[in-house]
């Protein structure tokens, strides 16, 4: 595997963009991993590296780079802890149109990338990205042709690009994992995804007994059946589309 890290020019900055790919073959349909609020760490380069041995150049950026931060390191279980204030109050500084301006940016990067596909490309965002993944199907829909969002928050707003209205923008195909237990994604927003994605090339799933977070094997509410069942899903929605 080739890995690298490249600060990638943007409207706003540079985003340090953690980058890997297999040495041979290709050139290789690119997959966005958008992070979760914890922010870049090994956890999710571990996850980046294992979507890459299936034959993906796979772009896992800093979104928190406009505030200048990268790694967030260990963040108490207490919620009113400074650090998880600290991490609500990055998350919340970002927008669909500023992560959609970056996606941009990075497709850019990659069109100049010969390990690099980008006429086919697929996304996939964790908790609060889950709906950047999915916007990026409606905003650029002539290359993205697979979506995910895995126990995505913010799915069903009152605005124009709510991901639960995105069944109607994009040709992609999009999968929604959720959490069945999810206070950041209760059983009424759900619904409003389902029905949005009724009669779609679309699927929402939840995952029975697991808890918001269960796809990341250092979080207490890990589940390894349904983290697993997570790839065995995405890897099979990559392979139905990026082709």
């Amino acid at each position: 595997m080739i890995e690298q890290q490249i600060a990638i020019p943007t409207k706003d900055g540079h985003t340090a963009t953690f980058i890997v790919h297999p040495e041979r073959g290709g050139p290789f349909p690119v997959i966005l991993f958008y992070m979760d609020a914890p922010a870049i760490r090994e956890e999710l380069r571990d996850m980046a590296r294992r979507l890459a041995t299936s034959g993906y150049y796979v772009m896992l950026p800093n979104l928190y780079y406009r505030s200048g931060v990268m790694e967030l390191g260990a963040l108490p279980a207490d919620p009113n802890a400074p650090e998880r204030k600290r991490m609500f109050a990055l998350m919340s500084s970002l927008t669909i149109p500023l992560i959609m301006d970056d996606t941009r940016a990075l497709l850019t990067y990659a069109e100049g990338q010969t390990a690099a596909n980008t006429k086919i490309v697929g996304t996939v965002g964790y908790c609060m990205s889950g709906r950047y993944a999915v916007n990026a199907a409606t905003h650029f829909p002539e290359s993205v042709k697979a979506a995910a969002s895995v126990y995505g928050t913010q799915l069903a707003t009152d605005q124009a690009d709510s991901p639960h209205l995105a069944a109607g923008k994009t040709k992609a195909e999009l999968y929604f994992a959720c959490a069945e237990t999810d206070i950041y994604a209760p059983t009424e927003i759900i619904e409003q995804v389902k029905q949005g994605m009724k009669g779609a090339k679309a699927e929402v799933e939840i995952y029975p007994g697991t808890h918001h977070g269960f796809a990341f094997p250092k979080r207490p509410v890990y589940d390894r059946d349904a983290a697993e069942r997570h790839w065995e899903r995405l890897l099979a929605l990559y392979r139905r589309n990026l082709v």
